[in-house]
């Protein structure tokens, strides 16, 4: 019965997490299918490879964002890293 409503009027997606700033992924409320945003920027079905691609972008983009953000430090303040 939860899929007769995506057949019907389609999928009802929200964002379940977002990978980038552009990137993100999608799962519809009612049958759970899950969707990404692929390299052209469309919607595709999130299959296991997709998966680890978001996996390696979101760290690599967390990294990239946290270095720019010790960057922006006052330089007179110390700074410990673990």
């Amino acid at each position: 019965m939860k899929n007769i409503h995506c057949k019907v009027f389609g999928h009802d997606l929200e964002v379940s997490r977002n990978v980038t700033y552009h990137v993100k992924e999608y799962a519809c409320k009612y049958c759970r299918k899950e969707f990404t945003t692929s390299s052209s920027g469309n919607l595709t079905e999130l299959t296991s490879k997709y998966k680890e691609i978001n996996s390696v972008l979101e760290y690599i983009h967390n990294k990239r964002i946290s270095k720019t953000t010790c960057k922006n430090l006052n330089p007179n303040l110390l700074v410990f890293k673990h």
